[in-house]
Order: structure tokens, then C-alpha cells, then sequence
């Protein structure tokens, strides 16, 4: 008898095995036709149950049911996270649904890199190329506050990466960056502000490190001396263009950026400059000149007088 007992546990035992067994073959693992390097981008707002059956549909899961209810009863519906995710090989349920929770995405981080002078419309353009669920409307909306603080440089996103995380950190690598010429702001006797938007100016308008200076040094002069500073660059942003050979009806536009109709400087930064434009902003090259101009021998040349300006141009650009 204690052993028929014994047989018959040992058969229960057998069976509830079998039976578990075979419920997660058919509930948790994942299909057979699962599509290995399969990539599932998960979009910003999606719902817990339109997440589920997105998984079913590209075969990653099973029962869209079964991890829209995992989901919420372990209350993590909601930290759920966007983005694009990497099924290399097939994984069960558990598994997925631990994925979307801790935004395990199986890909490596995007690597953009900003040159110095791109405007904030040309970062947003760059990043909505390289980011499917970030466009170039909301990186707008966010950043173009922003332009002249977001610092260029080469930078490694995660793929979940949303638009205002990218301003902070080009906004937060700019803070870095000027943290170490702190005591050089102070001591130039300009603000903060003006030190950008005439690096931006510079960064648009000269190459070399010895010209940024130079022109650096002219602009403040035309300041102090309440000339306007007729800077061609200001136009390519005025009419959002990458050449900026302004026309005779250019130089009309009413625009508070048209250096040519108002004197000081411009309400805010053209460009995003980079660190040798905003050190030449902050130790520009003290001459006697008051112009330049970039010939097209793509020489910069300059003038102390408007005389010997226009007999440059004459020279140097006809």
C-alpha cells in the first residue's frame, strides 16, 4: 500500500511536471518562427496592450494577452520604456517582458557628431535622421532656446535617447567647457552672453584660428565705437540657408539678426560655436582695422579705413 502510494505521488509529481512543462512551451517560450536580428521600435506612448500586440505581430511573442496581463499585475505597465529593441535570438516571455521594463535594448549607442557653427535647426535636422521616434518639429520646440549653448562635439546616445535628453547633454558638456574659462569671462569685462553670440558670428565668418582672433577684435571694436557690425553670416540664419552672400535686398530685411540695420549686437547667437571660436571671443587680436572681407582667393583681408575696404573688394572679390 505505502508503495502504491508512493508511485501514485511520484506519478502526480510526474504529471503536474509534464503539465508545467508543457504550459510554458505554449505560453512563455517564444514562437518558432521567431525572427532572429530582428529589430521592434517601441514608440513613445504606446499603450501596454498595443506594445503586446506589436511583439505578436513580429512574431516575437506568443500571446500578447499573456504579457499585456504580466504587465499589469506586476504594475510595470507604466515603466514600460521606448525605443528600438534588438532580438538577436529568441527569448521567452519573461525575458521580453523584463527587457521593456529595464529598456534592455540589445544595441549599441548611436554615435552623431555636431561641427562647430551648426545652428540648432541643423541639429535637429541630424538627429532626427539618426533618432526614427525624435523629429525635427519637437527637437525645435525644445532646443531652439537653446542655440549657441549646445556645445559641438562628438557624442554617444543611447538609443533611447529622446530629444530633451540630447539638449541637456550638449547644454551640459557647454557648462563643462566654460567652466574652465570662468575666470577668463570675468576678466574680459563682457557678459557671458555677448562672448557666445559674437563667437558665433566669428565661427560662421572666419576658418583659422589667427582670423577668429582678428575678427573677434574688430566686432568688439564696432561695438565700442557704435558701428554696426555688418556681419554676412547673420543671413544664412535669417532665411535658414547654408550660403549667405546677402543680396542688396538682403541687407533690407527687418530682422533684429541684420547687422547692417541695427547696431549691436544680434538678440541672440547664429551658431553653436566651438571652444577655439570662444576663446577668440574671449582673447581676440587688438589691430587698427575696423573691416575684413574673404576674397575669393578664400584670404581674409582687411582695412582700417571704409577707402581702403571697398578697394579691397574691388581687388579681392571681382
Amino acid at each position: 500500500m505505502d508503495f502504491f502510494k508512493r508511485y501514485l505521488l511520484w506519478l502526480c509529481s510526474f504529471a503536474v511536471a509534464i503539465i508545467l512543462v508543457v504550459g510554458y512551451t505554449i505560453v512563455f517560450a517564444p514562437p518558432q518562427d521567431f525572427p532572429s536580428d530582428s529589430i521592434v521600435v517601441i514608440v513613445r506612448g504606446a499603450s501596454v496592450s498595443e506594445i503586446s500586440e506589436q511583439l505578436s505581430d513580429a512574431k516575437v511573442i506568443k500571446y500578447p494577452s499573456i504579457l499585456n496581463l504580466i504587465l499589469q499585475i506586476s504594475g510595470t505597465s507604466s515603466r514600460v520604456q521606448s525605443g528600438a529593441y534588438l532580438f538577436k535570438m529568441p527569448q521567452n516571455l519573461l525575458a521580453v517582458a523584463y527587457r521593456l521594463i529595464t529598456g534592455d535594448y540589445k544595441l549599441p549607442p548611436i554615435r552623431i557628431t555636431f561641427p562647430e557653427g551648426v545652428t540648432v535647426r541643423d541639429i535637429a535636422l541630424k538627429t532626427a535622421e539618426a533618432f526614427p521616434d525624435i523629429s525635427a518639429e519637437e527637437f525645435l520646440s525644445y532646443g531652439r532656446q537653446q542655440e549657441g549653448y549646445l556645445f559641438p562635439d562628438t557624442y554617444l546616445f543611447p538609443v533611447s535617447a529622446d530629444a530633451k535628453t540630447i539638449i541637456s547633454t550638449m547644454r551640459e558638456n557647454f557648462n563643462t567647457k566654460i567652466e574652465s574659462l570662468s575666470d577668463d569671462v570675468q576678466a574680459s569685462g563682457h557678459s557671458l552672453s555677448d562672448i557666445v553670440i559674437i563667437a558665433s558670428l566669428v565661427e560662421k565668418e572666419v576658418r583659422t584660428n589667427e582670423n577668429k582672433r582678428i575678427v573677434a577684435g574688430i566686432l568688439w571694436t564696432r561695438l565700442e565705437r557704435g558701428m554696426p557690425l555688418q556681419v554676412d553670416a547673420v543671413f544664412g540664419y535669417i532665411f535658414n540657408r547654408d550660403t549667405y552672400s546677402p543680396s542688396f535686398e538682403d541687407l533690407k530685411v527687418d530682422s533684429p539678426y541684420n547687422t547692417y540695420i541695427h547696431i549691436g549686437l544680434p538678440p541672440g547667437p547664429i551658431s553653436n560655436p566651438g571652444l577655439e571660436s570662444i576663446q577668440a571671443a574671449l582673447h581676440p587680436t587688438k589691430t587698427n582695422y575696423l573691416y575684413y572681407l574673404t576674397g575669393s582667393d578664400n584670404l581674409m583681408h582687411y582695412a582700417r579705413t571704409y577707402a581702403e575696404h571697398m578697394a579691397n573688394q574691388t581687388k579681392y572679390l571681382r
